[in-house]
């Protein structure tokens, strides 16, 4: 009798540039679609995030979406949130990783910094507070694209919020390094979500 192979989990990258950047390792069995809006970075979908719902419905077990939510106007975010769960099986989730709004005003404000001042180094360079308010400047600038610039921003208060209002019915959300870090589940979170993230049991 021949066993059956258990199918492999899939997680849409969304916004995620290049498959050069990697995942974290939550994701390391993870079959990896990569979705972006720019076709440099040769992802397996060129889409905008605002048509999610173009796609297949519930084919993902996971979306990842780092640093792309901010690129979107406040009004569009429900409709980006809402491409999220149609493209995820019931039972699945995204991770959504936004700056810390919260948090850069406060550094700015305690170390007497003005927007053009660095607030941190990075792999690409120098980062102003400019930057992480409307987008990095420098890559803007070289793209000529104004898909590169931050159309909003998050506090962990206000993107818990949006998330809850789109639908998704257990969020989990942390802070730290000038960024915020959600958990968001379509349905209830299984026993492998609450191991593979460390989640609390309800």
């Amino acid at each position: 009798m021949i066993k059956g192979t258990q199918e492999m989990k899939r997680v849409l990258n969304v916004g995620g540039n290049s498959k050069q950047i990697q995942l974290p390792p939550e994701y390391a069995d993870f079959e990896h679609l990569l979705l972006d809006i720019d076709p440099r970075g040769s992802p397996d979908i060129v889409c905008d995030a605002r048509e999610l719902s173009t796609l297949e419905s519930g084919q993902f077990d996971a979306v990842y979406c780092s640093h792309n939510l901010e690129h979107y106007y406040r009004h569009d975010v429900p409709r980006v949130l809402a491409g999220f769960l149609h493209v995820l099986k019931e039972g699945g989730f995204a991770q959504i990783r936004v700056p810390d709004i919260n948090a850069v005003m406060r550094i700015t404000i305690e170390q007497g910094l003005d927007i053009d001042d660095v607030l941190y180094e990075s792999p690409a360079g120098p980062i102003m507070a400019l930057d992480v308010l409307y987008g990095y400047s420098v890559e803007i600038e070289r793209s000529q694209q104004d898909f590169y610039a931050h159309k909003t921003g998050f506090t962990q208060k206000s993107l818990l919020a949006a998330l809850q209002r789109s639908g998704f019915s257990k969020t989990y959300s942390m802070t730290g390094n000038l960024e915020i870090s959600a958990l968001a589940f379509k349905g209830e979170p299984d026993q492998a979500a609450r191991s593979l993230f460390s989640l609390p049991g309800d």
